[in-house]
């Protein structure tokens, strides 16, 4: 699990296209909302310029977190 936050939709398109390339699942939370990180709309109703956590089904799947890590927050 690592932290994400995506400035406007084009992050969002971004990340939504690099988390599309992963095999397994790939879940956004933020508060006690979940929601598919593969879904665009998903993503940009979750809000953009929040912090989200990322859920990655296969935690060893370090392609994502590579694609991604500009959008890491510590």
């Amino acid at each position: 699990m690592f932290k994400i936050r995506l400035e406007n939709t084009a992050d969002a398109e971004e990340f939504v296209r690099a988390a599309s390339q992963c095999g397994g699942d790939v879940d956004l939370h933020s508060g006690v909302v979940y929601i598919d990180g593969k879904s665009l709309l998903g993503v940009i109703a979750m809000g953009i310029k929040r912090e989200m956590h990322v859920h990655l089904n296969n935690p060893e799947d370090s392609v994502l977190k590579n694609a991604v890590k500009k959008f890491v927050v510590a």
